[in-house]
């Protein structure tokens, strides 16, 4: 299925990265100050002089985004006015185009005044620079907002029917139904074949730890260490080589642990699920008795390398193991549409960990990042679900598609993408955050942005697959710029 010819949508979508661009630019020249080395309007100097220094150029750059942006706020507001969108759609955009001559001023007078300079808001006084961050997020929810529903109604499906039997939130998933699974694996015995047993054997049980998740979510923790060992500068920092291996470590066994008891408690349902079936419980290659038996020695050495760092991450290591194996796993998932959302927290969690580890406590920074994977897990996830939607509804799982349907569930992975974008964008101010951080989720970002419109045009699994590859990749290339940002740059 090809894009629609309507260009409204992509202009929409153009101009919210636009804007997203600008305040992550924005953000970055408040922190860097790089604004002070053009203290005028609209140039330096007097007002209209070029400026002097590398950073004045910088300043004069984002003057310059912000004219580029400010055309394309005013040709999307065109477009819509010939477009005659939904109210819902024309409201947000409304408030987009209100809002940005006021942006405009409030820059303006950010770069006369100086950053620190305050505006008395309702007999508040708040500092400029802040509340320039803030309206500019209002800014970039607009026009995330209008896109949204404006994909919906563009490609929705009004009369779309989500299951035969729509699940509520209070309402229990349906028994699974059996499927053909295909032929199990062939496991030769120990005496015919003892090297392919236990090469087959190895296998089974490094497939129980989930591997695919460790990568990412020990990520995660570095990019948390390495922000909380830039902004503790050595005060009441444990950012060693040592403190870092045995995180990292002790984080990859407790993901080993946590899906090896979710495999343990899913092995019922993984026979009746296609992408599924083969897992080792599920073909018998695992006893039960033994992958219990694993769990807990990855459980009892996740924790005590945990424990060996600080008691704060070996209590966080605890939780987050029982949240992904019980609570997620027994509650969620099988009884709620916002499972995906709720178990979100099992991936923010070595956020926390990576914090509390390098500081002891669990610090603004963390609870920022924790926010960011937080929200970034549904815009993430409910692709995958939609490209499985008939195996999960097979499984009794009731997902976001298959009890809302597609059409919803397309519209809040927009949501959740700019929920994502703006807390990134936030984190600029954590202050051990540069360029690189800035433009990588800019850039990238615009790159799963693309997908997700796709996704909503062509309506298929392949669209699902890319944009759920291209989540991976934004947030990959976030932590990495997190990292490298913090300790090198």
């Amino acid at each position: 299925m090809t894009v629609h010819s309507n260009r409204f949508p992509a202009l929409l979508a153009a101009t919210a990265m636009g804007v997203y661009l600008l305040l992550v630019v924005g953000a970055t020249t408040a922190v860097t100050d790089a604004a002070a080395a053009c203290a005028a309007w609209p140039a330096c100097g007097g007002g209209f002089a070029l400026p002097s220094s590398p950073a004045g150029w910088v300043a004069l750059g984002h003057r310059t985004v912000a004219l580029v942006v400010g055309l394309l706020v005013v040709a999307t507001a065109v477009a819509a006015v010939r477009q005659r969108p939904p109210t819902r759609v024309w409201t947000a955009l409304a408030l987009a185009v209100l809002l940005y001559p006021v942006q405009s001023v409030l820059g303006a007078y950010v770069a006369v005044a100086g950053a620190g300079a305050t505006v008395t808001v309702a007999g508040v006084a708040l500092t400029a620079s802040a509340l320039h961050l803030v309206g500019g997020l209002c800014l970039f929810a607009g026009l995330v907002a209008a896109l949204g529903w404006e994909l919906e109604a563009e490609t929705g499906d009004p009369d779309e029917s989500p299951s035969a039997a729509p699940l509520s939130e209070t309402e229990s998933a349906p028994e699974p139904t059996a499927v053909d699974a295909g032929a199990s694996p062939s496991v030769p015995a120990w005496r015919d074949a003892p090297l392919a047993r236990a090469r087959l054997t190895a296998t089974a049980y490094f497939r129980l730890t989930k591997p695919r998740l460790m990568w990412l979510l020990c990520l995660v923790a570095s990019a948390a260490m390495a922000l909380a060992g830039a902004n503790a500068a050595g005060a009441g920092s444990e950012l060693t080589p040592e403190v870092v291996a045995a995180t990292l470590a002790g984080g990859a066994l407790a993901i080993g642990a946590s899906g090896t008891f979710n495999h343990v408690l899913e092995r019922d349902v993984d026979r009746r699920m296609q992408r599924t079936s083969d897992r080792p419980l599920a073909v018998d290659l695992v006893s039960v008795r033994n992958a219990v038996a694993f769990g807990l020695s990855l459980t009892v050495a996740s924790l005590a390398l945990f424990a060996w760092v600080n008691l704060l991450s070996a209590v966080l290591g605890l939780v987050a193991i029982l949240f992904y194996s019980v609570v997620y796993t027994l509650v969620l998932k099988p009884n709620t549409v916002q499972n995906t959302v709720v178990g979100g927290a099992a991936g923010a969690l070595p956020a926390l960990i990576g914090w509390a580890a390098v500081t002891g406590t669990v610090g603004l920074g963390g609870v920022a990042l924790a926010t960011l994977i937080f929200l970034w897990t549904p815009a993430h996830f409910y692709n995958l679900a939609l490209a499985y939607k008939d195996d999960y509804e097979r499984g009794g799982f009731p997902m976001m598609p298959v009890v809302r349907g597609e059409t919803v569930t397309r519209r809040h992975i927009v949501w959740y993408f700019g929920a994502t974008l703006a807390v990134g964008a936030a984190m600029v101010g954590l202050g051990a955050l540069d360029w690189l951080y800035a433009l990588a989720g800019a850039g990238v970002g615009a790159v799963f942005l693309w997908t997700i419109v796709r996704l909503h045009y062509e309506r298929d699994e392949p669209a699902a697959f890319r944009a759920f590859h291209a989540s991976n990749a934004y947030l990959g290339a976030v932590l990495l710029a997190v990292v490298v940002d913090a300790l090198v740059v």
